[in-house]
């Protein structure tokens, strides 16, 4: 790793009031890295944007350009964690550790599926 620095800039950046949060569509370029981790990414958001809980920044869906040195993805700044509990997907907040992830036997979920099968109307919604 030659350099270690990577500029970060932001572009389409919308507030967002029903769903309490900004959003935006973030650039990334890192010459001579191959990738910039994301929890380096929510630090320097949290700086820039003076967010007082780094947990409230939410970054997902990165792809990385041809030939490398730059990145593009998509950012979240909520106005607080209850915003982010209500609104965000259930498997955003247990990447970011806010949540659990319930575990279910692989066997368990197909019989239950098989179960359902046999029924019609609102029995589907009583089984388990």
């Amino acid at each position: 790793m030659t350099n270690t620095s990577c500029t970060i800039r932001t572009r389409k950046f919308m507030t967002n009031p029903l769903l309490q949060r900004r959003q935006f569509i973030l650039d990334v370029l890192h010459p001579g890295r191959a990738n910039v981790a994301k929890a380096e990414l929510q630090e320097k958001l949290a700086k820039m944007y003076n967010v007082s809980d780094e947990k409230c920044v939410s970054i997902f869906g990165f792809r990385t350009a041809f030939g490398g040195g730059k990145s593009t993805g998509f950012g979240l700044i909520y106005n607080d964690l209850e915003a982010m509990k209500k609104f965000e997907p259930k498997h955003r907040l247990i990447r970011a550790g806010l949540q659990t992830a319930v575990q279910k036997s692989r066997k368990n979920i197909k019989e239950k599926k098989n179960r359902v099968k046999k029924l019609r109307g609102g029995a589907k919604n009583k089984v388990m």
